[in-house]
């Protein structure tokens, strides 16, 4: 292993990653308190799929490269329905906690005093978040963002097996790396706009979502 092919590693792992970026600035933006632990647990599980997707496209190459092309066409559509099914329902959320506070400040419902703000820190019922993410929800992402992935299999398809693994676990920490200053991102955007946060992440989502599908399906 030399330095050109770790910088090689590296800067496809970059490239890679700006789609689990742009999810991970969207969880911080939607979950105002994420301790350590879960900033790992978010990021470790985009670098997780990172690293297992260019590993199944490298295997696949090597044993079923037929079916795998055919299977590689479905990669946009499974990407963008998974991430407009998330970006969705957290538009969703964000209309039932913009509906809740609506409800809250009328007159009926109490003073002002009493309202007790429906806050991203402190996790209301009504929040879609209150700082943690559920694995089923992650293991969407994961999926939805690094999918495209597999077409690594067919650039390091020369590669032998310990060096595809080497180039793979590079990939998984670039985006560990990035996927941390995402989260960041998002939480210091998140306190600043407040309920807006749940829209704009949702949107987010729908975004990368479109963008994949385009690539994949249309440019």
């Amino acid at each position: 292993m030399n330095l050109l092919f770790v910088l090689n590693s590296a800067m496809l792992g970059l490239g890679l990653a700006m789609d689990a970026f742009c999810v991970s600035m969207s969880n911080g933006l939607t979950c105002g308190r994420l301790g350590l632990a879960d900033r790992l647990r978010i990021a470790g599980t985009y670098a997780f799929f990172q690293f297992l997707m260019p590993v199944v496209g490298w295997i696949c190459v090597h044993t079923i490269a037929e079916r795998f092309a055919v299977f590689h066409k479905m990669v946009p559509w499974i990407a963008l329905l998974l991430l407009l099914y998330i970006g969705g329902k957290m538009l969703l959320e964000a209309w039932e906690i913009h509906q809740a506070r609506k409800t809250e400040a009328s007159p009926v419902s109490g003073s002002a005093g009493d309202q007790g703000k429906i806050s991203r820190e402190g996790g209301s019922k009504q929040d879609g978040c209150s700082g943690r993410i559920g694995w089923n929800v992650l293991f969407m992402q994961g999926i939805a963002t690094s999918i495209d992935a597999l077409s690594v299999g067919f650039t390091i398809v020369d590669y032998p097996a310990s060096a595809a693994l080497t180039a793979s676990l590079i990939i998984a920490i670039v985006t560990l790396l990035v996927c941390l200053v995402g989260i960041q991102i998002g939480v210091f955007l998140g306190n600043v706009l407040e309920e807006k946060a749940n829209i704009l992440g949702g949107c987010i989502l729908i975004f990368i979502g479109l963008e994949i599908f385009v690539k994949g399906v249309i440019l």
